[in-house]
């Protein structure tokens, strides 16, 4: 046997293949590459616009007064200190109303899912009369804000009744303002805050999954109810994550159901809390620390502390709850 040396061919350089493809692979290249550094300069400067207000928070929440005014301190607080932290809990009376923000928007937010994933599913798989002008009506519960009913609202639950028979038996309508009974009733019936955005996703996930899944289920003798139970909503797991997030965070943070609803339990909740927190700090500032007016910039300290404890939560769950959430996001599609 003969050995023989096996020549193998020079592979040409760039400029050399750049050279022999007219420029072409140099153009190509640098508007790959330049298209790669716009987009990673984009991305940058909108996570910095977004950020950057939290970061500016979280600076000065942790600053002294001392600090706060030193017009050499731009971002890192040289005397940093958790005392703002303790201030605003206390203004917020935070263990109570953490407690009663994060049982009403946990039990609204998972009735609202349940209520609006069987009107989802409806609308996607079945067909029933007015169809779509039901469905136009949840459309329409979307483009038209809350604020536009609030008179009905209130006049429906401060003088609630059933078909009269409240009024016949008792001889008066019942006062549902004060409670919880509205935020469960209008979650129960589809009709919570923002529920006909969760119903279009559910809906709009539900037609993304062929029927072929269901058909087989119902070739097996699998009911309507056991394909969606045992079928369906096993896959359904991402979308609904993302209504609960949606459904618990605008909860968390509502104001206008509250101030409806809950007048006299008002600071009973975050968001009622945070809001008059300026009014909080007056009183304290006058009765301990004998300030009729508290400074600007300490007024601006506690807002942005307060804020930073509102977010916290809704920040945990979300850094949980992200893989279900962008998995929602990429699956849902725009069918008819």
């Amino acid at each position: 046997m003969s050995n023989k040396t096996v020549a193998v061919p020079k592979v040409a350089g760039f400029f050399e293949r750049n050279r022999k493809s007219g420029g072409l692979l140099l153009r190509q290249s640098l508007r790959t590459k330049g298209g790669a550094v716009i987009r990673a300069l984009m991305l940058f400067g909108l996570c910095f616009l977004i950020l950057q207000p939290i970061l500016d928070k979280i600076s000065v929440s942790l600053m002294m007064q001392k600090d706060l005014y030193d017009t050499t301190i731009v971002v890192i607080p040289r005397n940093p200190t958790l005392d703002n932290y303790t201030l605003t809990a206390e203004l917020l009376n935070l263990n109570k109303s953490l407690f009663n923000t994060a049982l009403i928007s946990l039990v609204t937010a998972l009735m609202q899912i349940i209520a609006c994933t069987l009107a989802g599913y409806g609308f996607a798989r079945f067909d029933f009369p007015l169809k779509k002008v039901w469905f136009a009506c949840v459309i329409l519960v979307i483009i038209i804000p809350p604020q536009t009913i609030s008179s009905s609202l209130y006049l429906h639950f401060r003088y609630f009744d059933v078909l009269g028979i409240f009024k016949s038996l008792t001889g008066s309508t019942m006062n549902l303002k004060g409670s919880s009974l509205p935020y469960l009733m209008l979650s129960a019936t589809a009709m919570g805050l923002k529920n006909g955005l969760y119903i279009f996703m559910v809906r709009q996930y539900f037609k993304s999954i062929p029927q072929s899944l269901e058909e087989a289920a119902y070739v097996d003798g699998a009911s309507s109810l056991s394909t969606f139970l045992r079928i369906m909503l096993p896959q359904a797991v991402p979308i609904l994550v993302s209504c609960f997030l949606f459904a618990f965070v605008w909860q968390w943070t509502d104001v206008f159901y509250t101030q409806l609803f809950l007048p006299t339990a008002n600071t009973q909740y975050l968001s009622m809390r945070l809001s008059g927190l300026v009014d909080s700090l007056r009183t304290y500032a006058a009765t301990r620390l004998g300030m009729n007016v508290p400074p600007v910039g300490f007024i601006m300290q506690i807002i942005s502390t307060g804020v930073l404890i509102v977010i916290a939560p809704l920040l945990v769950i979300y850094l949980f709850a992200q893989r279900w959430f962008m998995e929602s996001i990429s699956a849902t599609g725009l069918k008819d």
